[in-house]
């Protein structure tokens, strides 16, 4: 059996293209990682990578309720976590990637941090503040401007957002729907 090879007029077999491990795929798949992980801790799936140069710095995914902490959002772990991992709370020269556009108190955090670019999956109509809602990242107010790309890896960070959420309503209606016991001792 004869395997065509780059000198036979074939073309590249994309299959054996090379990883670019800087690319925004590639990256905003590790950030889907680490929502696969809050999924699974039975937070909401929301997943968070920071970048700098072509190095992962920070990893970190909601941990709401683990923590009991209403901050404790992929992307404020994840700032915290690079912040330690600088030894500085200034973030110029880095990037996050977050699978749903940051909420207004992420925004801000991430602003503050001077976070160079925001690259996102899913966007947020009714909460986001990367330009669904309302756009704290480039608010020309404000002393810093992170650059935004928006919609990377759109269809997977919204399906496991909708997997989860299909998943809690049918928990909670068969919660809603389940036989309650009768107190014996009312009778």
């Amino acid at each position: 059996m004869v395997f065509p090879t780059p000198d036979d007029g074939a073309g590249p077999n994309p299959a054996e293209a090379p990883i670019e491990f800087t690319s925004d795929t590639f990256l905003m798949e590790q950030a889907l990682r680490q929502a696969r992980r809050a999924f699974q801790a039975g937070e909401v799936p929301v997943g968070a990578i920071i970048v700098q140069g072509s190095t992962i710095i920070a990893r970190a995914h909601n941990q709401v309720e683990t923590l009991r902490d209403a901050t404790a959002h992929a992307e404020m772990l994840a700032l915290s976590q690079a912040q330690e991992a600088l030894g500085d709370w200034r973030l110029t020269d880095c990037d996050l990637y977050v699978t749903k556009e940051p909420c207004p108190m992420c925004a801000g955090a991430i602003v503050h941090c001077r976070i160079r670019r925001v690259i996102f999956g899913v966007g947020d109509p009714k909460g986001g503040a990367a330009g669904g809602l309302l756009n704290l990242l480039q608010q020309p107010t404000l002393n810093h401007r992170s650059e935004i790309t928006p919609g990377v890896l759109e269809a997977e960070s919204l399906a496991i957002l909708q997997s989860f959420f299909r998943a809690a309503r049918e928990a909670a209606k068969e919660k809603r729907s389940s036989p309650t016991q009768e107190n014996p001792d009312l009778s």
